[in-house]
């Protein structure tokens, strides 16, 4: 018999603000979190646009003699997991420390450092490699650092599953305390690769919007006049604890999990397949896994990444799926202000989720201005929703033809 596997902390840093308050409040006030890069001169890049984590203090997280033996994502996860563990009011004592895990999932790990020390090794030489260059750069280390900081000794992973990381840790930690190896996790995404190679590799791949002028409506899921995503960076991290685990405690409780879906297109590098077929078995699974049925759903938080294929054939998915339940369907793309985080984007959005569950209100997809008639869904368009909803899911896609989905529902005794 599967446990349950209830909410109890979050932490967040997005192109919207530096915590899960800041964060919020932009998604349903309708603010957009896109403007040029700051990063590095983008001007001889086609896409010069991106979410970007702005006014930031790594030295709040990580002492500042270290800073620099960290690659950023490193650094957002400590921040965003910190956050987490104090919203949760969760201390890792001994008598817990190995029935409490870490997943966090990153598509790229430490890009920052990658570009550095393949410049130095370049301009420099074998032996001007700095020694925490490889720890810098590993995808798992996010997990491995937050593991060390609070003291987790229970399972430990990290998901590379490129857009869906983030998703895909959360449905494999839900899946590790509801079979009892584990009775609390940290888990979430992060991703900080908004780098030249990580911008360049994108434009080469005519993935980003070109739309530099306008920043602000460069990111419009599901509209005509989409073309093309907007790369971003960001974290977000939740604390999942077995029901009578943390009713034991007195956590306070967001929301709960009750399915994960997983499965592969089997179908193309990066392009998903003729009107989704494995998205929609994705969010099926999910529902079978969560005891539910299609019209139990209220709210789905969609991939929505403002590319051409993608809005279209997951628009197309869930009609095939919902079918008729699709009319009193709420579905918006919260990307459409945050731009596209890749292994972070599961995180925060399954943040957004349970945010949504809690306050009654959904945020909305903003700059939808053409509604594209081939989508055709209600994309909850430019201003939130207020709305009571018991049921969200929240759709997670990445090259590879990987499809993560979690279904979270409002908790009830």
């Amino acid at each position: 018999m599967k446990r349950r596997v209830v909410i109890t902390g979050l932490g967040a840093l997005t192109p919207l603000g530096n915590s899960v308050s800041e964060s919020w409040a932009g998604a349903i006030a309708g603010k957009s979190g896109i403007g040029p890069i700051t990063r590095f001169d983008a001007a001889a890049f086609s896409s010069r646009i991106a979410g970007e984590i702005k006014n930031f203090d790594p030295t709040q997280y990580v002492d500042k003699k270290e800073v620099r033996r960290y690659d950023n994502f490193a650094i957002y996860a400590l921040a965003a997991s910190q956050m987490a563990m104090e919203d949760a009011a969760l201390t890792i004592g001994p008598e817990i420390a190995e029935r409490v895990g870490v997943i966090i999932g990153s598509a790229i790990g430490g890009a920052y450092t990658i570009e550095e020390q393949v410049l130095v090794l370049h301009n420099s030489g074998p032996r001007k490699v700095s020694p925490f260059g490889v720890p810098a750069i590993l995808p798992n280390l996010a997990s491995g650092h937050v593991s060390m900081r609070f003291g987790a000794k229970g399972p430990i992973s990290c998901t590379v599953t490129a857009c869906a990381a983030g998703t895909s840790a959360i449905g494999d930690s839900y899946k590790i305390i509801a079979y009892g190896d584990a009775d609390a996790m940290i888990t979430g995404g992060v991703e900080a690769a908004v780098t030249p190679l990580g911008v360049g590799g994108f434009c080469a791949m005519r993935a980003l919007s070109t739309s530099n002028d306008d920043p602000q409506k460069a990111s419009r899921p599901f509209d005509k006049g989409r073309n093309g995503f907007v790369i971003a960076e960001g974290c977000g991290i939740l604390i999942l604890e077995e029901l009578s685990f943390a009713l034991k405690r007195g956590a306070r409780i967001y929301a709960e999990i009750v399915g994960y879906g997983c499965t592969s297109d089997a179908f193309h590098l990066a392009a998903p397949p003729p009107e989704h077929e494995g998205a929609g078995r994705s969010m099926q699974v999910a529902l079978k896994d969560a005891g539910l049925q299609t019209t139990d759903i209220d709210y789905i938080n969609a991939h929505g990444t403002s590319t051409p294929l993608n809005d279209l054939y997951e628009s197309q998915a869930i009609r095939n799926l919902f079918g008729e339940h699709t009319k009193k369907l709420m579905v918006s793309s919260t990307k459409s202000m945050t731009g596209h985080m890749l292994g972070g984007t599961g995180g925060v959005e399954a943040i957004f989720c349970a945010k949504a569950i809690q306050e009654g209100i959904i945020p909305p997809t903003i700059n939808l201005e053409n509604p594209d008639a081939d989508c055709g869904l209600d994309y909850v368009p430019n201003v939130a929703r207020h709305k009571e909803i018991s049921t969200a899911m929240s759709n997670s896609f990445g090259f590879g033809g990987v499809n993560a989905v979690i279904v979270l529902k409002k908790y009830r005794d």
